[in-house]
């Protein structure tokens, strides 16, 4: 099993750490599970930690010599590499203690700074949403689909979950109650990275959620990825890049370059 997944190249590295976090979520479905305190509200799940262990025994054995950043466990594995993989076992653990089946399961290679590879399962969706850095795709059944983003639904998902960083200047809640918004788009609240992914195939027209950096953030680095290799649009909500010595926050995501000028004008 490691000399396969040694053979392996980045991408399908996480897909496969992806997929069996995902075989993890799905397992433990339903079942009374022990809550972790996280503290303002938030808390894990032994889901949560279960899956972590499973994307990490994967990477471990594929690529020994990287550093791994878990949401649950923290930074773990070689100080100071340049390769760091973002883990993310669980986004949405509200929704999933809520027996609600719209999570996901995010993994992203950063290199040097820069994500070069990501994977985004959805665990209950049977579907892995993926990027080698350059294309997107899809992966169900064994197929492999190139992810091509739209606006035709007119569906935004729009994070309503504090803190909000940019208030009073921006509240997301305000975007919704906007004439231009209900005009011309319908909200959507699914509260999980999974949206990102979404927009990218087409799902969805857009995302925008507040916050600081959020290139380099276990929960949305891979959704970013695999955005901007789907050729969408992704700035910070105040239209400025984001990353690394970049000025932007938080995340206005959109199909196409009409959708972002339109919600960035609301914004």
């Amino acid at each position: 099993m490691t000399n396969s997944l040694t053979s392996m190249d980045d991408s399908e590295v996480a897909i496969a750490a992806a997929r069996a976090g995902a075989d993890v979520v799905r397992a433990m479905y339903g079942q009374d599970l022990a809550r972790f305190d996280k503290g303002a509200g938030d808390f894990a799940t032994a889901a949560d930690l279960a899956a972590e262990r499973a994307i990490l025994d994967v990477i471990r054995a594929a690529r020994p010599a990287d550093a791994l950043v878990g949401e649950e466990g923290g930074r773990q594995g070689a100080v100071g590499a340049r390769r760091e993989w973002l883990v993310d076992p669980l986004c949405g653990t509200l929704n999933y203690a809520a027996g609600t089946l719209v999570v996901a399961v995010n993994v992203a290679l950063r290199d040097g700074g820069a994500t070069a590879v990501a994977a985004v399962a959805d665990p209950f969706g049977d579907e892995v949403f993926f990027t080698d850095g350059s294309t997107a795709r899809v992966r169900r059944d064994g197929a492999d689909t190139k992810l091509t983003p739209t606006a035709a639904t007119q569906l935004v998902d729009v994070n309503l979950d504090p803190p909000f960083p940019s208030a009073p200047g921006f509240r997301a809640v305000e975007l919704l109650a906007d004439a231009r918004f209900v005009e011309r788009f319908r909200p959507r609240v699914v509260s999980t990275s999974l949206a990102l992914a979404w927009v990218a195939a087409g799902k969805r027209a857009a995302y925008v959620t507040d916050g600081g950096d959020l290139s380099g953030s276990v929960h949305f680095a891979a959704g970013i990825a695999l955005c901007r290799a789907a050729g969408c649009v992704v700035t910070g909500i105040d239209g400025s890049p984001i990353g690394p010595g970049t000025s932007g926050h938080g995340l206005l995501v959109a199909a196409d370059a009409e959708t972002h000028a339109l919600l960035l004008s609301m914004i």
